[in-house]
């Protein structure tokens, strides 16, 4: 199959193979997009650098996850654009042209899964395969006004794929419509190993306070309230231990370290020409050592008994997925930089915990999306997408209203 038309630039531009796949099963007519990280067979890994995509072999076979899709009916339309060896928040691949975001074409369509939450927001595909790192699934699909979950951690196979920071990587997509998002999660993940009804919703007020500006906090305010009708009061969580920069710069050191050890000895082997930030953030993990990791991975420890507890059998947190809405494609690296830091803050509890987090469009600010989130215990994967439907639907009625 030839490259699409794409004006979004969302999809590689390369000769797509064809993918075998079921003609029936539960996502039988809808079209699939993979991001670059999977194999997909008779395609080359790229991974978003251009000597991996050069010099690579093209993969035998598909990674089982992406396989699984296909196999339930799921049509095969194109590998998608990726930020550099997944190690970026922004969508902006310094070797490839930018996707464009067509929820809000001045806005950044964020990253590391940038071309695969274009694609859906495009209207180019039904499905498309992401990963979630620090926040590569929930913030492309909250600037592009996507449903987005980051899965629990390890529930969804990660063979044939390429790792960044292994104890943070796990497996995601996105839709527009829940229905279809519903779908892929019970191919996918079948049963919730959390059987404990979520009635719970509790708030951390360092974490709303992270909206960027009066119009997000406002808007956040108005999304949260929607929350609210739909699935109940939100009750003040008991503060953490540790404070949001230690759990930020815990989060940061686990995964420069681990995408350090990862593509380490690759990155020093010869001059592989790595973008801006990208490249940054590779150095920074090459001046961790395993005392250092040992020592934040502590806490790390700490941060998800004391998470666990506090949500208990029944609780979950309602927050920003983000700051706000997408910054602008214009932004210099330092405004973009500090709006990826802030951002990190709301990201990196889901990433640290191992816990779910679902992403649901029903915020604007200044016409770009902004979503809000629904973070859970482990093995809440489910519950979650049927919380966020309710939260979707009382949007909606809202909106009607």
């Amino acid at each position: 199959m030839t490259a699409l038309p794409d004006p979004f630039n969302a999809f590689l531009a390369i000769q797509q193979a064809t993918v075998p796949n079921s003609e029936t099963g539960p996502l039988a007519g809808l079209r699939l997009a993979v991001k670059d990280i999977y194999d997909v067979a008779g395609i080359v890994t790229g991974c978003g650098n251009l000597q991996k995509a050069a010099s690579g072999d093209a993969a035998e076979t598909t990674a089982p996850s992406v396989q699984a899709i296909l196999d339930a009916g799921a049509r095969f339309v194109g590998k998608t654009q990726t930020d550099e060896l997944a190690f970026s928040l922004m969508g902006q691949n310094a070797h490839y042209p930018h996707p464009v975001n067509p929820a809000a074409p001045n806005r950044v369509s964020g990253g590391s899964s940038s071309g695969s939450a274009v694609a859906v927001a495009a209207g180019l595909a039904d499905i498309s395969v992401g990963s979630d790192t620090g926040g590569s699934i929930r913030a492309p699909a909250s600037f592009c006004g996507l449903i987005g979950l980051r899965t629990t951690h390890g529930l969804i196979s990660l063979e044939g794929t390429m790792k960044l920071a292994p104890s943070l990587d796990t497996f995601g997509w996105f839709a527009r419509d829940i229905d279809i998002y519903e779908k892929v999660a019970k191919l996918l993940i079948g049963k919730d190993a959390h059987e404990d009804k979520l009635v719970r919703p509790l708030a951390f007020d360092w974490l709303d306070a992270l909206a960027s500006g009066p119009a997000e906090a406002a808007e956040y305010e108005r999304t949260r309230g929607v929350a609210e009708r739909a699935l109940g009061p939100v009750a003040a969580a008991t503060p953490l231990t540790l404070s949001p920069d230690e759990i930020y710069w815990c989060f940061r050191k686990i995964q420069a370290f681990e995408a350090w050890q990862v593509h380490g000895d690759w990155i020093s082997s010869g001059d592989r020409d790595l973008g801006p930030g990208v490249k940054e953030r590779f150095a920074f993990g090459a001046t961790i050592d395993a005392k250092v990791y040992k020592a934040e991975t502590a806490v790390r420890h700490t941060l998800r008994k004391e998470l666990a507890a506090l949500l208990g059998r029944d609780g979950f947190l309602v927050l920003p997925t983000v700051p706000g809405a997408a910054p602008f494609a214009s932004g210099s690296h330092d405004d973009l930089l500090a709006y990826r830091e802030r951002a990190l803050r709301l990201l990196c509890l889901s990433g640290l915990s191992g816990f779910p987090q679902i992403t649901l469009p029903i915020g604007k600010v200044d016409g770009a999306p902004f979503g809000l989130s629904l973070l859970g215990p482990a093995g809440s994967d489910l519950q979650l997408i049927a919380l966020g439907r309710q939260v979707v639907a009382a949007a909606s009625g809202q909106a009607r209203g």
